[in-house]
């Protein structure tokens, strides 16, 4: 083979390649594969992003853009959906969606949540100086603009003196307006600047269901100012007040509650409240992931009744019964007997009958009751609740056992003190 054929054959071979890169080249630029090669590349960035963003700490400082502003009134519920986190050291940080939402939660309900530290006042024996003696600390939250203040009982009871204390530090001295040792709630009232009260938007429990966010807000220990999360691990829980008288349909939730948490607000993912948390379940006294919370619609019908009468007004009827205890020493049928009925009474003028003596000293039993409305009673606590669902001036229809027999009596239930 000749040079110049040689040559003319290493020409095409070239230009055969160079036409191929070409093809190549139009083929990668067509809109079909730039629109897919695009679309992998942002899912690779958008995921990497997101491993980054929730793995870096949020600086000091930190500060969440939001479109608008939100009142007083208004609840996070819509919040978080702008997650760039402004820093004035490092820039912009960006986050989660439901991070963004859980730190403007706290930041919009914090200045609602109150650190209330209580004393009780004595006199020195030998100076005969007036002292105060700290008794403890809690948490309470901001009711309304008049200044009330929502806690739980066991937090002011048996002291003389409470101070509330703001996120900013500012404290003033409140005043005992009422309290429900039944619900283990209680109200104070400041004078404060109405600009200072932010009332927690309240929400409902009746819909409440197991599974959905929970967050606490409290000073555990007297650390102010503490967010703690969770969800909601049951419903319909019982716990005993300080009276002794069950709370009933109470919240459990796995969001860390410990002492000083007491009185503070358990909010949904909305910042709405849901529960006041009350309690906990621990066998060393410290949290163990059980803790309890009065559900919101109770605390909706006790805290205006405490407000406005400084108690629980109760229907009911006005008869004195016998303990628990003493019913089950004497191994009496079940349900709640009566030892007395006083005159003039609603009870009286329907014919119940109480516990009396003969004249011969024989003990002749009164009354035993043992439904209301076709609602079993087998205690006075289930007494207690039952006339929670009524008014004064309602008549209930009252099923007794008297002398072996069962009686039904109709009662109009009257205000209790």
């Amino acid at each position: 083979m000749s040079s110049s054929t040689r040559s003319a054959i290493v020409v095409l071979v070239m230009m055969n390649v160079g036409l191929m890169c070409v093809v190549a080249v139009l083929l990668l630029r067509s809109p079909d594969a730039e629109g897919e090669t695009s679309e992998k590349l942002e899912s690779v960035a958008s995921d990497d992003f997101r491993t980054r963003s929730l793995e870096r700490p949020v600086p000091t400082g930190a500060v969440i853009e939001t479109s608008g502003s939100m009142s007083d009134a208004q609840s996070p519920a819509d919040l978080g959906k702008q997650v760039q986190v402004t820093s004035p050291s490092s820039g912009a940080v960006n986050l989660a969606d439901s991070e963004a939402r859980t730190i403007e939660l706290f930041r919009v309900t914090s200045p609602s949540v109150v650190h209330i530290t209580t004393s009780k006042v004595s006199r020195d024996f030998f100076s005969m100086n007036v002292q105060e003696i700290p008794q403890g600390s809690g948490t309470g939250f901001v009711w309304d603009k008049s200044g009330h203040i929502v806690t739980n009982n066991h937090v002011i009871q048996n002291a003389d003196v409470a101070m509330v204390a703001f996120d900013d530090q500012t404290s003033f001295p409140a005043k005992l307006v009422g309290v429900a040792p039944d619900k283990d709630l209680a109200v104070l009232r400041i004078d404060a600047p109405a600009e200072r009260l932010r009332p927690i938007p309240r929400g409902v429990s009746a819909d409440l269901e197991v599974g959905r966010t929970a967050l606490a807000i409290g000073n555990p220990f007297g650390l102010d100012q503490t967010l703690t999360t969770g969800v909601i691990s049951a419903l319909g829980r019982e716990i005993k007040s300080d009276s002794g008288i069950p709370i009933k349909d109470v919240i459990q939730t796995d969001a860390a509650i410990n002492p000083g948490n007491s009185g503070g607000p358990l909010l949904d993912r909305s910042g709405q409240l849901i529960g006041v948390n009350t309690a906990i379940y621990s066998p060393s006294g410290a949290y163990a992931g059980i803790g309890f919370a009065i559900p919101v619609d109770t605390v909706r019908w006790v805290v205006p009744e405490l407000i406005e009468h400084g108690r629980i007004i109760r229907p009911g009827i006005a008869i004195t019964v016998a303990s628990d205890s003493m019913s089950k020493r004497f191994k009496l049928p079940p349900g709640v007997l009566i030892l007395d009925v006083p005159e003039r009474s609603m009870a009286a003028k329907a014919g119940l009958l109480p516990t009396r003596r003969t004249r011969f000293g024989d003990i002749v039993l009164g009354d035993i009751i043992t439904k209301v409305d076709a609602m079993d009673v087998s205690s006075t606590s289930d007494l207690t609740l039952i006339f929670e669902n009524y008014e004064s001036g309602d008549t209930v229809s009252v099923t007794v056992l008297r002398q072996g027999r069962e009686v039904q009596v109709p009662v109009e239930l009257e205000t209790l003190d």
